[in-house]
């Protein structure tokens, strides 16, 4: 477990919602974080004078399950984020963190702003609309310390405003690690909800389901997290059937909205195809909860229920 710490977070305008000025005691940096509607009014801020970095947030379009992010910085980065109000539209919202006195200049800005790239990158919990990546700039033994020690700060402030695509996925559960020994094959007579079978177009089912022995953007309730020991693979119209079914190794979250990633031990096992039959229209329009034991015995879909 890391160190205790506590973080201040003043709202200037009285709105939980509005900008956000945070701070840490003892910290010389400090952090804003603003919707991108209070920006026009947020910008005649002295803060946006300073140099820094800033990271803009939000959803390329309505299917991405995993939010898009700009990193960026400038010696004084008001007119940095005012173009990116004008050219850039994809953003929700931004955070911004400078250095209260004078201790950030070009190449240390320079420097986060490609750690945190770097960060985002090796994270792969987000798209970057950056261009190219940069090249990591030269500083000095000690100026890189200092310079680590900011972004450690910053690290540390992201995820209690909501933004959590720095930070490696941990597993929330790890079906295989808990479980003594499972025998796929074999026979139970268990009633726990413990397989999740979902939807896919075919695509999606080639590319991920067999292709990266996974399966994400679910959601799943958080009682049912550590019940959830394998999945089942519906391929939807022209095939509708389950036709494959996993051991899942760990689930991990999956962007910023309550999802998450089923990671398989290995490849999906196929199976006799489970048809749609009779089932009442819109049964499979979302992921079902059923056992192994009723998964391997059923012959149309209705007997997973």
């Amino acid at each position: 477990m890391g160190e205790p710490y506590t973080i201040k977070i003043f709202v200037p305008d009285g709105d939980p919602e509005g900008v956000k000025v945070i701070d840490r005691l003892n910290w010389t940096g400090l952090g804003l974080s603003f919707p991108r509607e209070k920006w026009p009014e947020t910008k005649n801020r002295s803060e946006f004078k300073k140099a820094g970095v800033y990271i803009l947030v939000g959803y390329a379009s309505e299917e991405n399950d995993i939010p898009t992010l700009y990193i960026g910085q400038g010696d004084g980065i008001r007119n940095r984020i005012e173009s990116h109000f004008h050219k850039k539209d994809f953003w929700d919202w931004g955070i911004a963190f400078v250095s209260m006195g004078a201790g950030l200049h070009r190449a240390h800005i320079t420097w986060l702003e490609y750690a945190l790239i770097e960060r985002a990158l090796f994270a792969n919990r987000s798209h970057l609309d950056n261009g190219n990546s940069p090249g990591e700039p030269s500083l000095s033994e000690s100026e890189k310390a200092d310079t680590n020690a900011f972004l450690e700060e910053i690290l540390k402030i992201l995820p209690l405003v909501g933004l959590r695509a720095f930070e490696v996925p941990r597993p929330i559960s790890t079906p295989r690690a808990s479980a003594d020994h499972i025998n796929f094959n074999a026979s139970s007579d268990s009633l726990d909800l413990d397989t999740i079978v979902v939807p896919a177009q075919k695509e999606g089912f080639d590319q991920v389901f067999l292709g990266q022995d996974c399966w994400y953007a679910v959601r799943i309730a958080g009682g049912k997290l550590p019940k959830i020991k394998h999945i089942g693979g519906y391929q939807t119209s022209p095939i509708s059937a389950i036709t494959h079914y996993a051991e899942i190794d760990r689930i991990e979250p999956y962007g910023e909205s309550g999802k998450y990633k089923l990671i398989f031990v290995g490849p999906a096992q196929e199976i006799s195809p489970i048809p749609y039959g009779d089932a009442p229209s819109g049964f499979m329009q979302g992921p079902r909860y059923t056992t192994l034991a009723k998964l391997r015995a059923a012959k149309m879909l209705t007997d997973i229920v």
